[in-house]
């Protein structure tokens, strides 16, 4: 019944008109956007309130949506051990991508050399760049950051908005609720209903994506313009060249391996994806990548632990982008940097990299967190970068989430948590069902490992 649900589901969407599908109206907002960026600057600039008040919307729900889909996925694992061997080999599988993403910043500006024959004086950097990033830097350390996961209150998590103490209180209601037996079964169908009206409400929120992505973008084109990339256009390309190998060559050599297809995957995703380009943030597509995944086959007490935290674990785009700006700012102002020198480097991004996560711009701040403590390095080189990191952080955005993706599913096959024959169905049709064309299906009732009968997010979606 369920499985005829699903089928109804895409036939609904086959039959939709082209300019009714969500990914074309976000390429609509967004060619809209650059045309009135470019041609009416200030106009443009003035857009930005849509595309920020559309980054709330969506943020307001991800906590929420996050705390519901764990609660729900961890009580329906019988053996809660499960959960630790699931933690110990996303974190493995993240660190390691982590490694990876790093080398591929350092071998593209190795090799394309951006910034040599700059030749810029370290004195005539402007300082108070820096300075505004140097705050929040200076809190990013590894211990300030495992405190920074324990909110001050339970619904503090909430209220913060912040994705690992959620993450936190998630998981320690799950156990909770798997302990208190008889008397935690009214919670469980609460919390399993409240996620049904959080996904609905989101499908009502995604309407607005095309809108928000017209405003941002026409705020980036109209405030920066697009001449302004011209100067240090060769860094922004040696910085997308380094993201589309890390994600051709490890990301697909990943899905591969775990016999799935890298391709069809970002095909499948392309609605979030999109949404991902036109805000310059990952956080947007956070509520229906959760929901695409269950929709794929993978078991939500896993997949919905993963996704999560490699949004804080996992942001291999601000990694490429640490080691590719360093070496530029050093390729820049002449300094020669010794490989012991570039070893020690990548070691403190391992840790600078995960201690700003959660926080605005944490590409950036992790930057300076970085230079702030390696004295071979000036921290007034960010100076040069400033004026478009704005255009780089699509791509920052982009590369993280294409990976936590292949990573969640990844995780999900190594735990025989996703259904292989369910994921080659979905990833081979040509479009996936979106969350309006499968609200007007009735879903069928999913049976959880408990047995008992719950609605999934997925029926909302």
């Amino acid at each position: 019944m369920h499985t005829q649900a699903l089928a109804e589901s895409t036939n609904v969407e086959a039959r939709k008109p082209f300019y009714r599908i969500l990914y074309v109206q976000v390429l609509i907002g967004l060619a809209l956007g650059v045309l009135a960026g470019h041609f009416w600057p200030e106009f443009g600039a003035a857009l930005k309130p849509f595309g920020d008040g559309f980054v709330k919307l969506v943020k307001m729900m991800i906590a929420p949506i996050v705390f519901c889909t764990i609660v729900s996925g961890i009580n329906s694992i019988s053996d809660s051990r499960g959960v630790g061997r699931t933690l110990v080999k996303s974190m493995a599988l993240f660190y390691l991508l982590t490694v990876l993403a790093l080398l591929a910043g350092l071998m593209a500006v190795s090799l394309i050399q951006p910034g040599v024959g700059m030749h810029v004086a370290v004195n005539t950097l402007d300082p108070s760049v820096a300075a505004k990033y140097t705050k929040q830097a200076a809190t990013s350390g590894f211990a300030d950051f495992m405190l920074h996961i324990i909110p001050h209150s339970f619904f503090g998590a909430f209220a913060d908005g912040e994705v690992l103490p959620v993450l936190l209180v998630s998981i320690l209601v799950a156990f909770g609720l798997n302990r208190a037996g008889d008397d935690g079964v009214v919670v469980t169908k609460a919390i399993a209903s409240f996620s049904h009206v959080l996904f609905v409400s989101f499908g009502f929120i995604m309407k607005l994506a095309p809108l928000g992505a017209f405003g941002a973008v026409a705020f980036t084109v109209g405030r920066y313009g697009i001449r302004s990339i011209g100067s240090l256009g060769l860094l922004i390309l040696t910085f997308y060249i380094a993201c589309s190998v890390f994600v051709v060559v490890v990301l697909g050599t990943l899905a591969r391996l775990n016999g799935f297809s890298l391709w069809k995957t970002i095909r499948y995703f392309k609605e979030e994806l999109l949404i991902v380009l036109g805000t310059s943030s990952s956080e947007p597509a956070l509520p229906g990548t959760l929901r695409k995944l269950e929709q794929l086959g993978c078991r939500k007490g896993v997949s919905g632990l993963v996704l999560p935290m490699g949004y804080s674990f996992n942001l291999d785009g601000s990694a490429i982008y640490l080691t590719l700006a360093s070496i530029f700012i050093a390729q820049a102002c002449d300094i020669h940097l010794s490989w012991g020198q570039i070893a020690t480097m990548l070691g403190l991004m391992l840790l600078t990299s995960k201690g700003a996560a959660g926080v605005t711009g944490s590409g950036f701040v992790a930057l300076v967190a970085t230079l702030s403590v390696m004295p071979d390095l000036p921290v007034t080189g960010v100076a040069l970068l400033i004026g478009i990191d704005r255009f780089m952080s699509e791509a920052r955005a982009l590369t993280s989430m294409i990976s936590n993706c292949v990573a969640a599913i990844s995780v999900s096959l190594w735990e025989d948590a996703c259904d292989r024959e369910v994921l080659a169905r979905e990833l081979g049709q040509v479009n996936a069902p979106e969350p309006a064309a499968r609200s007007k299906v009735a879903a069928a009732p999913v049976v959880q490992e408990d047995k008992s009968w719950v609605p999934t997010p997925q029926s909302a979606a």
